[in-house]
């Protein structure tokens, strides 16, 4: 393993041509899904599907990093080769979600903080002996009613900013993921406005608790009406809103944005990956890399192809590599809607 400082690895993982697996899914999340292709969610079977992402042909050819659970990082190949060795041989970065998850805002019924600082230093010391390179931790904004509340994002914004200063310390990246969720009604603007609030107060708080900008990677949500919403926006409103968004309250510092998918479907995050990556229907080159990284939106086809089977471990292994190099073609801008049916 070569470790590199904070500055370097976080270069490192907006590559251009390259983007971030999410497989940090919970032991609550990773059932349901397994569930969904009834497979029981034994360690077994979830150490056997995570081996199959990670040991994808090419899969270092479109993934800086991969994001691993507690467990996952623990864990060994069949061959007994432990997961981060596995992928720090293949030139992908380990990295580790830290958060214990959202739990309810006292004094704001409805609305999440997310939780885990307690004892956060002592883990990552550990996650730094294990081989992780990187950290992620979510929160999350819920758009309705009279929320987000300016209390929910202060106290989600500033925990943000105690863990990336941590991380830092440790000497691990930080991905800080502020989640503006795309559940609701809510049309585009009211998401521009909560996405412009919450980006606005977490880099106030980075600021303040001196996290180093050029070593973390941003991972926000792109700016999309809910999923409720009667109006759905076209790919290039979404494109345009977003980098509007980020030129706005994102400084140029910040070597790369890595988008969560927030339950697009896969051709959805690729093409407005895609859209954004096109510098003249932007309004000309941005100051950061834009990449992705997706969870559901790179799996989805993976887990329905391979069904607990081994003998569907190829056909598996197949699907995420086209749905890594369909993303890999979107953050140049080079990606097109009819290499989805030239795959089929």
């Amino acid at each position: 393993m070569t470790k590199l400082n904070i500055v370097e690895n976080a270069a490192r993982m907006v590559a251009p041509g390259k983007g971030i697996l999410a497989a940090d899914e919970s032991t609550g999340t990773i059932k349901n899904r397994l569930d969904s292709i009834d497979v029981p969610s034994t360690e077994d079977n979830r150490r056997g599907y995570r081996q199959l992402l990670f040991t994808a042909p090419g899969a270092g050819d479109y993934f800086s990093g991969v994001i691993l659970f507690d467990e996952t990082l623990r864990q060994s190949s069949t061959d007994g080769v432990p997961f981060s060795k596995l992928l720090w041989d293949n030139g992908i970065l380990p990295g580790i979600k830290v958060d214990a998850g959202a739990k309810d805002l006292a004094g704001s019924p409805g609305e999440k903080v997310t939780e885990g600082l307690d004892g956060l230093r002592e883990r990552l010391a550990e996650y730094v002996e294990l081989g992780a390179a990187f950290t992620k931790w979510r929160a999350v904004i819920e758009i309705g009613g009279n929320m987000p509340s300016r209390a929910c994002l202060e106290a989600n914004a500033h925990a943000l900013a105690r863990y990336a200063a941590l991380s830092q310390e440790a000497g691990l990246v930080p991905i800080v993921e502020p989640e503006v969720l795309m559940d609701g009604d809510h049309d585009m603007e009211r998401c521009r406005e909560v996405t412009e609030a919450t980006l606005q107060l977490t880099f106030q708080e980075l600021f303040n608790q001196n996290v180093l900008l050029e070593g973390m990677v941003l991972k926000p949500n792109m700016v999309v009406a809910g999923k409720q919403c009667s109006r759905q926006n076209s790919v290039q409103e979404v494109a345009e809103m977003t980098v509007k968004v980020l030129r706005r309250q994102v400084p140029g510092a910040v070597p790369g944005i890595a988008f969560l998918s927030g339950g697009q479907s896969e051709e959805e995050a690729t093409a407005h990956l895609n859209a954004m990556n096109m510098p003249d229907a932007m309004g000309g080159p941005l100051p950061w890399e834009l990449s992705f990284s997706y969870g559901r939106a790179l799996q989805a086809s993976a887990l329905q192809a391979w069904r607990g089977q081994a003998d569907n471990v190829p056909a598996a292994q197949a699907a995420l590599a086209h749905r890594a190099k369909m993303n890999s073609l979107a953050r140049s801008g080079d990606y097109q809607s009819g290499m989805e049916q030239d795959a089929a």
